[in-house]
């Protein structure tokens, strides 16, 4: 099956790398094993880092290089937040951690209901002082959207300076519900997928991201 075209949507961004789609590619497969599952979804993560990290605010400090004094940019790590979403978002936060270690780390416990496929929190810890910092929430399938939204509209409330959402693939129900709910939040997706079943899965997606991470399907 061919790719579905990249979306006009501004809202979303496709990371179609060639490098990400190939990796992709080999995730799907159902004879994937967990070990190879998890070390492809580790690497993708980190080139999916590159892009939405690219507009993050840099400072200009002063260096010595081995022949003289310079003033170079970086980047405050320390501003910046990832959020994963249990349990899958796991996959992916090792990834973007190894772009960029100094972030901290939040946690939103949510799963989904099999009967409403609406999302019920367990747990939330976030950093302090999230005023001052850029959020990037991560969840490996943006599927029915509800346990996306339901996370955004918790960290919301702590009014952080911006929010990002990074999935490793999503369809037009996800993008659509999250974009009714939060507008002002852009979705990084590696593909967007045809559409979901009557389970909320997404076809023709890659099976359960977090069984297949976790080895518990």
């Amino acid at each position: 099956m061919s790719q579905p075209p990249a979306p006009s949507n501004l809202h979303v961004h496709l990371v179609d790398h060639p490098l990400v789609q190939h990796k992709l590619t080999l995730m799907r497969k159902k004879e994937a094993s967990t070990n190879s599952f998890r070390r492809l979804l580790n690497e993708i993560s980190m080139l999916m880092a590159y892009e939405v990290t690219r507009d993050m605010p840099m400072q200009d400090i002063e260096v010595q290089t081995p022949l003289e004094t310079m003033t170079a940019r970086v980047i405050d790590g320390k501003k910046l937040v990832f959020v994963s979403i249990l349990r899958a978002g796991t996959g992916i936060l090792d990834g973007m951690l190894t772009v960029v270690p100094g972030a901290r780390v939040g946690h939103v416990g949510l799963y989904r209901d099999p009967q409403t496929l609406q999302a019920v929190e367990y747990y939330f810890k976030m950093p302090k002082d999230m005023h001052e910092r850029d959020v990037v929430v991560v969840d490996p399938m943006l599927a029915t959207g509800n346990s996306a939204a339901a996370a955004v509209d918790r960290i919301k409330a702590l009014k952080p300076k911006s929010i990002k959402f990074v999935c490793l693939l999503t369809c037009p129900e996800g993008i659509a519900t999250m974009h009714k709910a939060h507008p002002d939040v852009p979705i990084y997706t590696a593909a967007v997928d045809r559409q979901l079943n009557e389970h909320g899965y997404i076809l023709p997606g890659l099976g359960d991201a977090g069984d297949r991470i976790f080895g518990t399907q």
